[in-house]
């Protein structure tokens, strides 16, 4: 039988950023860029937050500690329409090839507005979705603010299939995660921090401080199970990418924090993996150091599994009874000024050094409420 859909390769970026060092974070991550596409991946996937750094003080340190830290994050993150973006965009333009890039995102309207973003970028250099985390996670509050609905959105690539993504902790949303369901998703990308410690290690005694009444969070674990029902769930691929935390990183926050020593040691480090639609692993993993993994997908296995459940068709799914409305405006300050507010980036943003090319049609459906077509209930995307 022919291949109706495509064999993607895929290289998950298993890595530490240069800590809170933007510039040489980006370059390296140029480095990465060049060296999947040399082994022929068709896209590149970064971690939550690589650029600049995943806030791991907020975990180790109390808030009122924490000032520089903070402060260094705010001056080291991205605009969106900034040169670290264009510079991204034009390494996969270059190259040839997809990527999915986690970074610190800086308001152009409060320099200590902060969001935990990720951006799609197609091999053409263009921006194809910008996502903002919902909503931080347990300490993550302290450092960033809440997003919006505007990036849950799923980019019909040609090359790639359909392609969705969550953050971290929006991968234990079931209404998010259904959300990209609903819209047809056949590539699964979520990213994750380096480690994410709850429980703070007593070094003397080697345990955990509330003894026995609890354990540190398994990331391992937790990442796995996540990924492997939306998998099943959505019959779709995955792309797990975690960060590392190198020497560098854990000898700064201990430095800061002394105390955090016995915890960052001994928590487990995340892990770049694939899963196929069963939530099998499938392709390379790379855990407990850098490294890329690679995974070659055959979307064509998406389609089997929908025999059984399908839970956005109509033959497993219940439109007259659940209704879910989504609302994907891009929320900020921009709506209080009227005509004079400043411009959202459109879905799909043609490559600032391309000023004469056309802009493509935007990939993704209009803000205007509208419906799936499934009848009563269903998808609304507002």
């Amino acid at each position: 039988m022919s291949a109706w859909l495509p064999k993607v390769r895929v290289a998950a970026c298993n890595v530490a950023p240069v800590f809170l060092d933007t510039a040489k974070t980006v370059q390296k991550t140029v480095s990465l860029i060049r060296e999947a596409a040399s082994n022929r991946a068709d896209l590149v996937v970064f971690p939550e937050t690589y650029i600049p750094a995943f806030p791991l003080w907020a975990a180790i340190s109390a808030p009122i500690d924490n000032h520089n830290f903070f402060t260094r994050l705010a001056q080291q993150s991205l605009l969106i329409d900034g040169k670290e973006i264009r510079t991204l965009q034009q390494a996969c333009a270059q190259n040839h090839i997809y990527a999915h890039i986690g970074f610190n995102e800086r308001s152009p309207h409060s320099i200590g507005c902060l969001w935990n973003s990720s951006v799609l970028i197609s091999d053409s250099g263009q921006i194809l979705n910008h996502h903002r985390k919902i909503m931080p996670t347990f300490y993550e509050k302290l450092v960033w603010s809440p997003g919006d609905g505007a990036g849950l959105r799923v980019v019909d690539t040609q090359r790639l299939g359909k392609i969705g993504s969550l953050i971290c902790g929006e991968n234990t949303n079931p209404l998010a995660r259904w959300s990209l369901m609903a819209q047809g998703e056949q590539l699964h990308i979520s990213s994750w921090p380096p480690v994410w410690p709850t429980r703070r290690v007593i070094a003397a005694a080697g345990k955990d401080a509330a003894g026995a009444a609890g354990k540190q969070y398994d990331n391992l674990a937790a990442n796995r199970t996540r990924s492997a029902a939306h998998c099943f769930e959505a019959k779709c691929f995955g792309v797990l990418c975690s960060g590392f935390m190198d020497k560098a990183m854990r000898d700064e926050l201990v430095k800061h924090a002394p105390e955090a020593a016995a915890t960052l040691d001994g928590i487990t480090q995340g892990a770049s993996l694939f899963l196929d639609p069963t939530g099998a692993q499938v392709g390379e993993e790379v855990v407990g150091e850098e490294g890329i993994a690679y995974g070659d997908l055959d979307l064509n296995a998406t389609i089997e599994g929908k025999q059984f459940h399908d839970v956005v068709g109509t033959g497993y799914q219940r439109y007259d009874i659940f209704d879910l409305r989504v609302n994907r405006r891009r929320l900020g300050p921009e709506g209080v000024f009227g005509e004079e507010r400043r411009e959202g980036l459109p879905a799909a943003s043609p490559p600032p050094w391309f000023e004469e090319q056309e802009e493509e049609p935007r990939v993704t459906a209009p803000r205007a409420p509208s419906t799936t077509g499934h009848g009563v209930g269903g998808l609304r995307m507002m």
